[in-house]
């Protein structure tokens, strides 16, 4: 048993570790609407460089990434395949709820089809708002974010019971 399941991490590797997951994001993109092209101006826009933010935008699969980015609208049928990439991402692994659509349904909250916030289906740690968002909505929520995982405890994220390989 280690020290992180024992709850006896050093603090100044806790500081040291948090330090480099902040600034290692690797960023999965799930742009379903028209918030997908101001997070692609986001992404690729010199203006707004999210890579001198230290997240990397370009993993080939969820089973890269660490940061999953929803921005759009969710219907009810893109819901189970949204809840199928987080399965597939690695812990830990954040989550970023992007536009009125992706936090709460947007204007289109009174249809049959559309899923009334992507917090029912994976969990958020972050809601950045606006319809569209700005490019420098989503660099401030990125900069939430990493500020929270700074702040975190490992012991307490970390707790529970150990994952058994092949069991």
């Amino acid at each position: 048993m280690g020290l992180v399941e024992k709850g006896k991490v050093p603090k100044p590797l806790t500081w040291l570790l948090n330090y480099s997951r902040k600034y290692s994001l690797w960023m999965f993109q799930w742009g379903l609407a028209c918030c997908a092209i101001e997070m692609g101006a986001a992404l690729a826009s010199p203006r707004y460089d999210m890579m001198r933010l230290g997240v990397i935008p370009f993993p080939a699969s969820p089973r890269q990434a660490d940061l999953l980015v929803v921005s759009g609208t969710v219907t009810d049928k893109m819901a189970p395949a949204v809840r199928r990439l987080y399965d597939q991402m690695p812990d830990p692994k954040y989550v970023i709820s992007m536009g009125s659509c992706a936090n709460c349904g947007g204007p289109y909250w009174d249809s049959y089809s559309v899923t009334k916030g992507i917090d029912q289906v994976i969990p958020v740690d972050v809601y950045v708002p606006g319809c569209p968002p700005r490019p420098e909505a989503l660099l401030e929520g990125v900069v939430l974010l990493q500020q929270r995982i700074q702040n975190e405890d490992m012991a307490e994220r970390w707790r529970g019971e150990p994952i058994v390989v092949g069991g």
